[in-house]
């Protein structure tokens, strides 16, 4: 059973900085997976927030994220990370990664259990 475990979310004033982390369990090889960073705020629909390819050599970014978030991963970690700078009150939300992975036999999809960012004075 593939688990993915996200951490570092918190409170944190406007304008500061946190980095998420998620860890892929064991005897999954997560280098096969483009990893995925989401986001729910209360009231609103899961929205896509930062991609990037198992590789790590492919990123992609919402236009709110653009410029302000980093993702990233260690494949030797199986762990994926979110950078999040110049935070404001829009970004607060549960975050969540996803592992994402369409082979020629099916596809494969896992979440994990989120963790919440509040951007708060």
């Amino acid at each position: 059973q593939v688990q993915l475990v996200e951490s570092g979310g918190g409170l944190v004033q406007p304008g500061g900085s946190l980095r998420l982390s998620c860890l892929a369990s064991s005897g999954f090889t997560f280098s096969l997976y483009d990893m995925q960073w989401y986001r729910q705020a209360p009231g609103k629909e899961r929205e896509l927030v930062a991609g990037i390819s198992g590789g790590g050599t492919r990123t992609n970014y919402s236009s709110s994220a653009k410029g302000r978030f980093t993702i990233s991963r260690d494949n030797n970690k199986n762990t994926a990370y979110l950078a999040m700078s110049s935070l404001n009150r829009e970004d607060t939300a549960v975050y969540y990664c996803r592992a994402h992975r369409v082979a020629t036999w099916g596809e494969y999809d896992y979440w994990g259990q989120g963790t919440q960012v509040t951007v708060s004075s």
